[in-house]
């Protein structure tokens, strides 16, 4: 029955919720009483515990006789091994679209409440798979373990002081299948920057296809695409400057408006700067293109209220490397060194916004 006992608390992988476990029902099944009362059955391989049941003491224990222990044992043993499940397949599944998902614990209490993460396999293949965090030049494995073809299975539970630690996350897996033959895939490993900003927002989480509640999906592979490799070929990178060559001269699109109230009945203005909130497209631009845009977007906006005087706004830059915050400090230092600024609310932004006041 693995590590699994009566009274401790878990949680199902494949599907949402949980409960305590009240009993063993065969060799390979628990009952579980979720929060209504019911018990339900569950696999015991489709659970994981996250909190353990109260400690009994030996004299508060229940007594069985030597017997009866031996004729559960003896049941249990001549229980024969049940045939493992036939995984469905679907044609769309042949290609890997495999996603991370974070949740808020409680939809209500955005500014307080911590998070849950889930891996998401959308496709036909097994996956062995390592998710990864970057502390200073290193890495800290998360979880890492195995998944089953189509299904979603919960990585842990965290706290908003904990998000910093999650801006640069990692990826690795291997897709197979078993007992049958298949297409072979490449060994992937994905490197992602989050946007923690996004987890301080409840708008950001958003219907799909996995969770009945919103959640914030990031994309890992899609149709056997990897998001974002670490390596990149030779040709590949050709292919880049070739495309931005092509794409120099070609007009950009920027989005209508990018300056919103913080609230309807605020006074507050907020500005996001982050590119794909100012573009549509970013082929062609790199990383000083960028921010020499957002800059030139953040100007406009100083210049557009240089006579509002008390105007509060609220500037988006994310915490990232820092580069855009520095560079935005920078401006307010001397070219708008006449107005206050300071970060703005850490509970609502993180570290990722600063804050002026119009002098």
């Amino acid at each position: 029955m693995g590590n699994i006992k009566v009274g401790d608390k878990v949680r199902f992988l494949n599907t949402t919720g949980g409960g305590v476990v009240r009993g063993f029902q065969g060799k390979d099944q628990v009952l579980v009483e979720d929060e209504d009362g019911f018990e339900v059955p569950a696999l015991i391989r489709e659970c994981v515990v996250v909190g353990e049941g109260p400690q009994v003491h030996s004299s508060n224990k229940p007594k069985s006789n030597a017997a009866e222990m031996e004729k559960q044992i003896t049941s249990t043993r001549q229980q024969p091994d049940e045939p493992e499940e036939e995984i469905e397949e679907t044609p769309e599944g042949e290609r890997l679209n495999i996603y991370l998902a974070y949740l808020p614990t409680d939809p209500k209490a955005i500014q307080q409440c911590g998070y849950e993460a889930y891996f998401v396999n959308d496709s036909n293949y097994y996956l062995f798979f390592n998710y990864m965090s970057r502390e200073n030049n290193s890495w800290i494995s998360r979880y890492n373990g195995t998944i089953e073809p189509n299904t979603k299975i919960f990585l842990e539970e965290f706290e908003k002081k904990d998000l910093n630690a999650l801006e640069r996350i990692c990826v690795q897996l291997i897709a197979f299948k078993k007992d049958k033959l298949y297409s072979l895939k490449n060994a992937i490993s994905v490197e992602l920057r989050l946007d923690t900003v996004k987890f301080y927002k409840l708008h950001c989480f958003m219907e799909n296809d996995f969770f009945d509640e919103d959640a914030i999906i990031c994309p890992i592979v899609r149709n056997d695409l990897p998001e974002r490799e670490m390596l990149v070929s030779a040709s590949e990178l050709q292919e880049a400057m070739q495309q931005k060559a092509r794409n120099d001269n070609q007009p950009k699109h920027p989005k209508q408006s990018i300056i919103k109230k913080k609230e309807a009945n605020s006074s507050i203005l907020e500005v996001d700067l982050h590119i794909a909130e100012l573009l549509d497209d970013v082929r062609g631009l790199s990383n000083s293109d960028m921010l020499n845009y957002q800059l030139d977007k953040f100007r406009e906006v100083m210049d557009q209220y240089a006579s509002q005087k008390g105007q509060k706004i609220v500037f988006i830059h994310g915490k990232g490397d820092g580069v855009l915050r520095k560079a935005i400090e920078k401006e307010l230092n001397t070219r708008y060194k006449q107005h206050y600024y300071q970060d703005a609310s850490f509970r609502e932004y993180g570290f990722g916004a600063t804050m002026v006041t119009i002098k």
